[in-house]
């Protein structure tokens, strides 16, 4: 990681990100923490990340605006537009104003789809491609890094002081990463406009990914653990409330341990995608997620804490995993479309899973929805991990298609 960080551009790029992750890990679970404390409803805090992913829907639109535009002066915009989108939540002050925490959650999914495309383009444009893992590893490990402190300031903070210190620090932390990638010195070349029809500029991420066997097969690996742990959100509310009789700040301590799980996996995953390449990566990430799900079923404070740190190490992992793969089998002109694509692919099944675990929740004991989904993921790991082995055979045929797919992918008709 210290070749990467040798270079100056990614180190002004890597201080803006870090502030404006660290303003993420603060309010994201704060947020789902507010809306608990308003609401005094466990469906309605974990609705609040189906707000957050729902923009996905619609994230072929949204990477085909990213790649419109040069991405330097695209995410100077982004940021700065993403701290506006925050200003609604000062006037939040009861229970009657719970929507307005819908609506800033849902322009937050937005942003996240937009500046994270927007990232992925940036980052092929400034490092060479055998840096790129370093890099993702990097941002990974500070981004589960910070959830040692972030959530515990987060929930803190709002538990004594209420939620204006969370949204200002949060606030601050996007306008920091505007200025650092201001002063970012990368010479883009204006994207070309293609005559295509529309439909065809906003699928070409799409038929990227569908022209890939390794990526579909990631894709659908990915898809199928997102699934199973969307349906979670809720139910962690039950498990502190009911399991560890704790109140909903709580939860912060289990992010916290995230955050360690978080750095390891970030550490370590430059190394195991050498080892194993970037489909084993994310299949031991899954695998080691659903089994710090599965974990859960056993209400007992240690072992909430070390479920934690396993969650952590295997979402930090499969994250890196997958950009890195993404980032190399991509073309620099549709990076926007196809990471907007992957999130896509990815928050589809979470979505639907989401709305799944706030009814379940009710009706069904948490243990055993953390009992299947644990299980579920677990399987989901382990056939990634086989279809790693196959991903040599299919490479070569994957590059020639490549070829093809480029060449038409901007050109071709709906």
């Amino acid at each position: 990681m210290r070749e990467v960080l040798r270079r100056r551009e990614f180190r002004l790029l890597f201080i803006g990100l870090s502030a404006s992750m660290f303003g993420d890990s603060v309010m994201l679970l704060a947020t789902a923490v507010w809306m608990k404390t308003l609401t005094g409803s466990n469906s309605q805090a974990g609705l609040v990340t189906l707000a957050l992913i729902a923009p996905a829907l619609v994230a072929p639109a949204l990477g085909w605006i990213v790649d419109r535009y040069r991405r330097r002066p695209f995410l100077i915009v982004g940021n700065l537009a993403s701290a506006a989108m925050l200003l609604p939540l000062y006037l939040v002050h009861g229970a009657r104003d719970a929507w307005l925490l819908y609506a800033v959650a849902l322009l937050y999914g937005v942003s996240f789809v937009m500046l994270d495309a927007g990232l992925s383009g940036l980052l092929k444009e400034l490092l060479p491609g055998e840096l790129l893992v370093q890099a993702n590893g990097l941002l990974a490990t500070v981004r589960q890094g910070l959830r040692l402190i972030g959530p515990l300031v987060g929930a803190g903070a709002l538990a004594a002081f209420g939620p204006v210190p969370v949204v200002t620090l949060n606030l601050v932390s996007f306008l920091a990463a505007a200025v650092a990638i201001a002063a970012l010195r990368v010479t883009e070349a204006r994207p070309e406009r293609s005559e295509s029809h529309w439909v065809a500029e906003m699928t070409a991420g799409l038929r990227h990914l569908a022209g890939q066997r390794t990526l579909v097969r990631t894709m659908l690996g990915v898809g199928l653990a997102t699934l199973t742990i969307g349906a979670l959100e809720a139910p962690l509310f039950a498990y502190v409330d009911k399991g560890l009789h704790r109140p909903a700040t709580f939860i912060g301590v289990l992010a916290t341990m995230e955050g360690v799980g978080g750095i390891l996996g970030g550490l370590s995953a430059a190394r195991v995608v050498r080892r194993i390449g970037e489909v084993g990566a994310v299949g031991v990430g899954v695998g080691v997620l659903g089994t710090g799900v599965a974990l859960l079923v056993l209400p007992a404070m240690p072992v909430g804490l070390a479920s934690g740190v396993l969650i952590g190490g295997g979402v930090a992992l499969a994250v890196v995993g997958i950009n890195t793969l993404i980032q190399r089998r991509t073309p620099a002109r549709l990076m926007g479309r196809v990471s907007a694509a992957t999130d896509m692919v990815i928050s589809l099944p979470q979505a639907v899973s989401v709305v799944a675990g706030a009814v379940l929740v009710a009706v069904v004991d948490y243990r055993v929805l953390f009992a299947v989904a644990g299980t579920a993921t677990v399987l989901d790991g382990l056939y990634l991990l086989r279809s790693s082995r196959r991903d040599t055979g299919a490479v070569a045929e994957d590059d020639q298609r490549e070829r093809e797919l480029v060449s038409s992918a901007l050109t071709a008709a709906p």
